[in-house]
């Protein structure tokens, strides 16, 4: 039976040159074609309806068809558009013909190897390439054929001026033979995947052979070429232009799926070593050494060496064999959202990967998924601590390059490191890094360090040609392999040195066990060209010298920074343990009836769906039964029989873990959380007094939780929260005007019980809060340093986890005791005086006349007791006078 063509082509002879229209002839006005060459009559096209494959396309797909399984994207083509078609490929081959064919066929496009009406290319295909393998002809004074790419483009554009009714359109298609093997396929294919070289006929017979059943077509949204020539250029400006825009897409393609044209290490180091900056610190070095020039080169170039990456497709590729049979060990699968938009927003962008750091599994994860999905893996930045043998030289292999934890007194490795990132940025290779410096030992992001971006944003104004666009990541965990590690870290246990022999120790031990599900979650991408609008208006766009440090940069990269991590907490995952951790850990015993657990759970999950924290934040979609199930397989939850219901419960140790990951989210539930609070020590309390309160707190949280909102923001959606709360029976309204009465239920009723767990993951931060305001007044405006007063507020608060209930590990953590007092010198709550001492006055007290609406009055007075003093220096003796 004859082949259809799903789209419907115009019937031949009523348009374009076969319509009894001469074409022009070769030096004619308008042909767009080298003068002198021969014209071409193209035969009579079949009808489109009618037209079949050639027989020998046929008779090769049927050949190389058991060896081709194609992965098309996008997987749906649009099926609504009669105009014809013709594909672009961005090279010529037998075997591309051969895929396209297959791909459009699997798709319900128009095959490439039927003409278009009226046959305009005079080739009976409808595709063209825009290169060709150089090929030695089997004859010597054989001469190669004389149509190239301009050719076929010229005509088809020549068509469109000789006939106004016609409208093709251009649809370039991307095929990647070899991009992501299975776990049988064998090592050797990836000698033999995909890369910038134009390979030869046997070569890319072996890859079809090993890798194709791993093709990866691109489909690109279609080019009018009816609007082209409508722009009135002249024809061969037309045809440079058209291939101009179609070289430029095809590079953004191939770089985004199978990454830059990587050059060599030792390449990238000479770059690096040659560049004047570079170049001055060892000359700045060898004065300071007292050495010759050579010597500092000598350890430049060690330098250079120790950082540098030295990616290898083949390693990467077996690594990928290696790790996909590893994670379905010991995951239950690695859930991805919201990849789809980072594939549209990448192409023509140097793209900056800046996920949060909870694991060392971070590393390996996101490189692997990326490229399973068709995305070059980035080049990642590493601890040196990671730098061990063997580990060091497979992560180095698979793009990894290595920094030290400090560059302070050392200005020649950090030229060099500098330089080395500045090449990475300006090459258009994709990077990764960690801006909080180091993992999370609380759940918790950290405060952002700007060292990175700031080299990443110098070597973007040093070279402004390509711009840059950082794509937050949020990576969540139901079990963590570092789990132990950190509970003794958390204990006061020093931080254990990373081993190879560790290493190799713990690998059966993790292939033992169950790590739950992941979910990698893309946030809403960043570009670096509107933080610059909005930060720096005064920048001009030229290139700045590698000398010139602008007043601006400094409040760019913190924003940057602040920005990066509102974004990542904004495409937050809700996990099964997340849920758990919040409920569970909000009683004294860390233990919960089934009834009552059920019940919590399903009010977060109701929360979350009432009022979404970002577009970009998924929640499980199990229901509260089916969470406390998983929980028990994974070993998190015990369950205790008991003839008046069951009891769930976690130990001791399980606590102090499960407390991370409420930490991951408990941004997500920070306004319920603060009504909540408002009413563990009041019965009754105005909406306006609510909102009044939120809006004078919400600064500190906002600074310590890197949440999305403004004040107005964060009191509507206190507004919303307190309606969902009386309509679930949490509260009621006493009374309907503006600024009614809202009052909780009288003594212990399951009502209170359910508000005091929801207010928990916030009320710890509070008491930090009154903490360090106790110290200071008790201390006396003008006494304490802000350092001072960061080591009392840890004392504190150690203390008073020692004396009454434990805490959280990050009750004393002083980098948020840190924080906080920065906040307060930022709003000018607290001041220096000259000599650096913390100067405040009565609104200080206000501030604290508030926190007494929050915190009860024994807790108060606990905190106030337990406060210390500074301790003050003896008087010297005065010595007697003679």
């Amino acid at each position: 039976m004859p082949e259809q063509n799903p789209l419907p082509f115009p019937a031949p002879g009523a348009e374009g040159p076969a319509a009894g229209q001469a074409s022009p002839q070769p030096g004619q006005p308008g042909h767009g074609l080298p003068d002198g060459e021969p014209p071409r009559i193209p035969p009579a096209p079949r009808p489109a309806a009618t037209a079949r494959r050639p027989l020998w396309a046929r008779l090769l797909g049927r050949v190389v068809d058991p060896w081709l399984e194609l992965k098309l994207e996008p997987a749906q083509q649009p099926q609504d558009d009669p105009r014809p078609i013709c594909y672009v490929l961005e090279n010529y081959g037998l075997s591309n013909a051969l895929i396209l064919d297959k791909a459009c066929r699997q798709a319900g496009l128009p095959s490439p190897l039927v003409p278009l009406a009226g046959d305009p290319l005079g080739r009976r295909r409808a595709y063209v390439a825009l290169s060709r393998r150089n090929v030695t002809p089997l004859i010597p004074d054989q001469r190669p054929g004389s149509r190239t790419h301009s050719d076929s483009l010229a005509r088809l554009l020549q068509a469109h001026r000789a006939d106004p009714a016609m409208d093709v359109r251009l649809v370039p298609v991307s095929i990647f033979v070899g991009r992501a093997p299975d776990r049988q396929s064998g090592w050797f294919s990836v000698l033999f995947s995909e890369n910038w070289a134009i390979v030869g006929r046997f070569r890319r017979l072996l890859a079809l052979l090993l890798n194709g059943r791993d093709t990866l077509v691109r489909f690109a949204d279609p080019i009018s070429l009816r609007e082209s020539v409508d722009e009135g250029l002249p024809p061969e400006r037309t045809v440079r232009k058209l291939q101009r825009v179609l070289r430029a897409h095809f590079r953004r393609i191939r770089a985004a799926v199978i990454g830059p044209d990587l050059s060599t290490r030792r390449l990238l180091v000479d770059k690096v070593l040659a560049a004047d900056t570079v170049r001055e610190a060892i000359a700045d070095q060898a004065r300071r050494d007292g050495t010759r020039p050579a010597e500092a080169w000598k350890k430049a170039h060690a330098y250079a060496w120790e950082i540098a990456a030295d990616y290898s497709h083949p390693v990467v590729r077996s690594a990928s064999f290696i790790l996909t049979p590893v994670w379905n060990k010991i995951y239950r699968g690695v859930l991805v959202h919201h990849l789809d938009r980072l594939k549209e927003a990448a192409p023509g962008h140097e793209v900056v990967y800046v996920p949060c750091h909870r694991s060392h599994m971070d590393y390996l994860l996101l490189s692997y998924l990326l490229y399973e999905r068709g995305i070059v893996p980035p080049h990642i930045a590493a601890g040196i601590n990671l730098n061990l043998p063997v580990v060091g030289t497979i992560l180095r292999k698979g793009g990894a390059f290595f920094m030290r934890r400090s560059f302070r007194g050392n200005p020649l490795y950090s030229a060099v490191f500098t330089e080395y990132v500045a090449q990475l940025v300006s090459g258009g290779y994709s990077l990764e890094y960690f801006i909080e410096g180091g993992r999370s030992r609380t759940g918790r992001l950290l405060q952002p360090k700007g060292g990175m971006i700031a080299m990443t944003v110098r070597a973007y104004l040093r070279q402004p040609t390509r711009p840059v666009l950082f794509q937050p990541v949020y990576i969540g965990y139901e079990k963590l392999m570092e789990g132990n590690s950190y509970l003794d870290e958390l204990s006061g246990k020093p931080k254990e040195k990373e081993s190879i022999w560790s290493l190799l120790m713990g690998i059966p031990k993790v292939l033992r066990s169950n790590y739950g599900q992941v979910v990698v979650n893309f946030g809403e991408p960043i570009r670096l060209g509107e933080v610059l609008s909005s930060h720096a208006p005064e920048w001009d766009g030229r290139p700045l010298a590698e000398d010139e440090k602008p007043s601006w940069l400094a409040d760019t990269v913190d924003a940057l920074a602040q920005r990066i991590q509102v974004r990542i907490n904004g495409a937050a995952d809700v996990n099964p343990i997340n849920l758990l951790a919040l409920a569970l850990l909000s009683t004294p015993k860390h233990a919960m009836g089934e009834r009552d657990l059920l019940a919590q759970i399903a009010l977060s999950k109701t929360l979350l769906a009432e009022l979404p924290y970002s577009d970009r934040t998924t929640v499980t979609p199990h229901t509260p039964e089916e969470i406390i199930a998983h929980g028990e397989e994974i070993g998190v939850l015990r369950r205790i029989p008991h003839p008046l219901g069951d009891v769930l419960s976690v130990d001791d140790d399980t606590a102090v873990l499960l407390s991370y990951f409420r930490n991951n989210v408990a941004h997500l539930f920070t306004p319920s959380s603060w009504i909540a609070c408002c009413f563990q020590h009041n019965r009754r309390m105005s909406r306006r007094t609510l909102v009044r309160l939120g809006r004078t707190v919400y600064p500190f949280l906002q600074a310590e939780l890197f949440l999305p909102w403004d004040e107005d923001e964060f009191a509507a959606r206190i507004e919303r929260i307190a309606d969902v709360f009386v309509r679930e029976g949490l509260l009621s309204q006493a009374s309907d005007e503006e600024g009614g009465i809202l009052q909780r239920s009288p003594g212990q009723s399951d009502e209170v019980f359910r508000l005091r767990a929801i207010g928990h993951t916030l009320q710890q931060a509070f008491e930090r809060y009154y903490i360090a305001i106790s110290v200071l007044v008790k201390n006396g405006p003008g006494t304490l340093g802000a350092a001072e007063l960061e080591s009392l507020c840890q004392l504190a608060a150690q203390r008073l986890s020692l004396l009454y209930a434990p805490a959280a590990p990050e009750f004393f953590d002083k980098s948020l005791f840190r924080g906080f007092i920065q906040k307060l010198r930022e709003m000018r709550l607290v001041w220096p005086d000259q000599n650096s001492k913390l100067l405040f006055d009565e609104r200080l007290d206000a501030w604290a006349k508030d926190a007494k609406l929050i915190l009860g009055r024994e807790l108060r007075h606990t905190i106030e007791r337990v406060s210390p003093e500074a301790v003050q220096p003896a008087e010297a003796e005065v010595p007697p006078a003679d």
